[in-house]
């Protein structure tokens, strides 16, 4: 007797009117068919590549993407596909000339079905994609086969960043994800979105890999408030930003690149301090200032709602004190 397989029915998140609710207001806000709700961004981007391949294809991205550097390997565990890693420009945009290049069929090669972007861009410091470069990865992709997911964990930011409706930035992707938490302020939670068989399609993998969760009413309110009310304040988040990193340029021992602090990330180098990462961002949890460590030598500090400019002037004020102690 032929094996079939058959997903049966079963009570999920899309039972609770407040989740339908969420699912239907950000799909519309980013212009797509539909949408589901994640737990976390990490199971949305995991999804969206499960949902454009099959096993031992090949997805482009770019070499400090997030997607490859913090999902913990999900890319081979679960889609089972080996990323084909792209050098980007200087805020780590990808060149649709280079991806197009790529795109070159290898007779003994695996099947490249997958270009997956970034936009704002963690690692490289909150960077924005412009719409134009999206469109044009859009169009390359298309035109050589593949389709395109956006890892848009702060797509909103990007918005705001380059003056534009996100949809101008959404339309040149086929899926996305963004967090409801991170700059929105939602407790938890993330939506994937892209058309309705797609959707369809995420729900059955998110079931499988055990994402789904039935008591989901009361984290999907919190993410209709924070799509309702939180995505007009973001500017506020870059501006404080930018009050920090203004403020660490002028300390000596820290290299910063001013252009790089576009929306609500702050990275910077603290080599010429004579600490390595770690030891700062030890030094700097001690006096209250959270921040986390890229490399050895580089931090990241990220502004949301919870932090002010006061905040960001003694932040500054707590680093010039770690960095005279330690000298």
């Amino acid at each position: 007797m032929p094996c079939t397989t058959r997903w049966w029915a079963t009570k999920d998140t899309a039972d609770d009117p407040t989740v339908r609710r969420l699912e239907e207001l950000a799909a519309e806000i980013v212009g797509k068919e539909a949408s589901v709700f994640c737990v976390s961004g990490t199971l949305a981007n995991l999804l969206g590549v499960m949902c454009h391949t099959i096993h031992g294809d090949e997805i482009i991205c770019e070499d400090e993407s997030h997607i490859f550097w913090y999902e913990s390997a999900g890319l081979a565990l679960l889609p089972a596909v080996q990323p084909f890693l792209m050098t980007g420009d200087r805020f780590r945009a990808l060149d649709p000339e280079h991806v197009k290049a790529a795109l070159k069929p290898l007779s003994s090669g695996p099947s490249r079905r997958l270009l997956c972007l970034e936009n704002t861009h963690n690692r490289a410091g909150g960077t924005v994609m412009p719409v134009e470069t999206m469109k044009r990865l859009y169009d390359v992709a298309h035109a050589g086969g593949l389709k395109v997911h956006l890892d848009g964990a702060r797509v909103f930011n990007a918005a705001h960043a380059l003056g534009v409706p996100v949809t101008d930035i959404t339309r040149h992707c086929d899926s996305l994800m963004f967090c409801l938490s991170k700059g929105l302020s939602a407790p938890m939670g993330s939506m994937l979105c892209g058309s309705k068989e797609f959707i369809d399609q995420a729900r059955k993998f998110r079931k499988a890999v055990g994402g789904g969760l039935r008591q989901s009413g009361v984290v999907a309110a919190a993410g209709i408030v924070a799509l309702e009310t939180m995505v007009s304040r973001l500017p506020e988040d870059h501006k404080t930003a930018q009050v920090l990193a203004e403020g660490l340029a002028e300390i000596p021992g820290i290299d910063i690149d001013l252009e790089s602090v576009q929306t609500n990330i702050v990275a910077y180098d603290v080599s010429g301090t004579g600490m390595d990462a770690a030891t700062y961002v030890k030094k700097l949890a001690a006096k209250g200032v959270k921040c986390t460590s890229h490399t050895q030598t580089r931090i990241r500090m990220v502004t949301h709602k919870d932090v002010t400019q006061a905040d960001a002037k003694q932040a500054l004020m707590i680093v010039r004190q770690v960095i005279e102690e330690s000298r």
